[in-house]
């Protein structure tokens, strides 16, 4: 299960980017060395084994409402999607969910050499994904209240924060985005 199913490119400098299903199994490895890095501790994974790790992807793909993607940065994995319905899933209860709404996590590769503008690029191509559905209205995000550096990441790709919602594992910024405000962060219209 390796197919690509989106790509893109961001300019000539940083390349192609690309986003193919997880597959649980052969992922496993790669994603416990992401997901328990020092530098991932928003992910609160830090405790899992490659088991816990698998095990959950799995739990992911056989979710009705919940996927997880690899992205791939000029071929090779860079970064961690997940897309979920927030009405069925981690928001349930927690702010009244719209018809069109998506929601988003997503996790760099930790690296010891930083590209400059990368992540910017990883959560672009990640919009993009998730606006190519046409029912698409509104992507949600519920980043730990902590997390300054992705408030401003989502800031920068049009997200406004709605709220402080209290959920068991963190205080989060409810951040919404709709399409338009992604393409007006982006200088397009729609």
């Amino acid at each position: 299960m390796t197919d690509v199913i989106f790509s893109r490119t961001d300019g000539p400098r940083l390349g192609e980017f690309a986003v193919r299903p997880v597959d649980p199994a052969a992922d496993a490895e790669l994603l416990h060395s992401w997901v328990t890095h020092p530098k991932s501790a928003y992910w609160l994974m830090q405790d899992h084994s490659v088991g816990d790790v698998e095990r959950e992807y799995r739990d992911i793909d056989a979710h009705p409402h919940h996927e997880a993607f690899i992205g791939l940065h000029n071929g090779s994995p860079a970064f961690l999607v997940e897309r979920y319905d927030p009405a069925h899933v981690e928001l349930v209860g927690l702010y009244p969910p719209q018809e069109g709404d998506v929601g988003m996590h997503f996790l760099c590769a930790p690296t010891d050499t930083p590209l400059h503008g990368f992540t910017q690029a990883v959560i672009t191509t990640v919009m993009e994904l998730f606006f190519t559905a046409p029912d698409a209205r509104r992507v949600v995000v519920e980043p730990d209240v902590r997390n300054t550096a992705v408030h401003a990441l989502n800031k920068s790709v049009g997200f406004e924060v709605v709220a402080t919602i209290a959920k068991p594992e963190k205080d989060a910024l409810l951040s919404i985005c709709t399409r338009e405000q992604f393409l007006a962060a982006r200088g397009e219209t729609a």
